[in-house]
Formats: structure tokens, sequence, C-alpha cells
């Protein structure tokens, strides 16, 4: 596994990693729809404060984002 620095990555080229982190991740958001732009933004955070990375997977050729610990 390889992290990739978001800033790094051109605006589109993120912008297509956040979208389909968000829409594979399945997470249930209980009893209100949250926009896709409230979840691009709330991935973004994460990845401006070190708490998520843009992972690659070399073997695979597949990109994730994943929470750091």
């Amino acid at each position: 596994m390889i992290h990739i620095p978001y800033e790094q990555l051109s605006k589109q080229a993120l912008a297509g990693v956040i979208d389909a982190f968000i829409l594979r991740e399945g997470t249930d958001y209980g009893h209100r729809d949250i926009p896709i732009s409230e979840k691009r933004e709330r991935v973004l955070t994460l990845l401006q404060s070190g708490r998520a990375a843009i992972c690659f997977y070399p073997e695979s050729d597949y990109f994730d984002i994943e929470m750091v610990s």
C-alpha cells in the first residue's frame, strides 16, 4: 500500500477519489439524508486534518480512503 498525499492530486482527481469512496461506503447516516456535497466536505476535512489518507494498492490498481490511527 502507498499513501498518496491528497495535495498531490488535481482537484478533478481528488473529487473522483472522494466520490468513489462516498458511493461505495454504504454508511447509514440515520434518520436524515445527508447531501453528497456535505459528505464530500466531511471526507475532505478528514483528509486535511490527517485523520484519513488516500491509499493506493498497486497489486490491484485500487484506490481507497482509510482512517489513520
